[in-house]
């Protein structure tokens, strides 16, 4: 599916800030494990993937969703309060073991084609 309609043709979120950065740490909330069966399907797979924290660029590997997208729907998350963003403090992404992980995480989302970025 295009990220486009994912979005809804958004590029951000419902916030006014800037796009949530890929090292960026999200976690479900009480509030949206507790309507996770009301929530449309990527919302859905979102929170449910986020009962365990992880990162902007993890997640969008997971799931298979291009970056940008989950970015959006997180925003969107968050602001319905479904969704806890903790932005890590500066110090910790100059720590080379985090920057490892985002990139590894990076490298795991498919293009707009479906294809790994390693995989050539």
């Amino acid at each position: 599916m295009r990220p486009f309609l994912l979005t809804a043709g958004r590029v951000a979120g419902g916030g006014t800030g800037p796009p949530l950065p890929v090292e960026t740490q999200i976690v479900a909330t009480a509030s949206g494990i507790s309507v996770l069966g009301s929530l449309a399907f990527e919302q859905r797979d979102i929170v449910a993937a986020c009962r365990h924290p992880q990162s902007v660029a993890e997640l969008a590997a997971r799931l298979r969703l291009h970056l940008n997208v989950v970015r959006v729907l997180a925003e969107d998350l968050r602001a319905a309060g479904h969704l806890a963003v903790h932005v890590p403090h500066a110090g910790t992404t100059q720590d080379i073991s985090v920057l490892r992980r985002v990139i590894d995480g990076l490298r795991a989302v498919p293009d707009s084609r479906d294809t790994l970025r390693d995989s050539g």
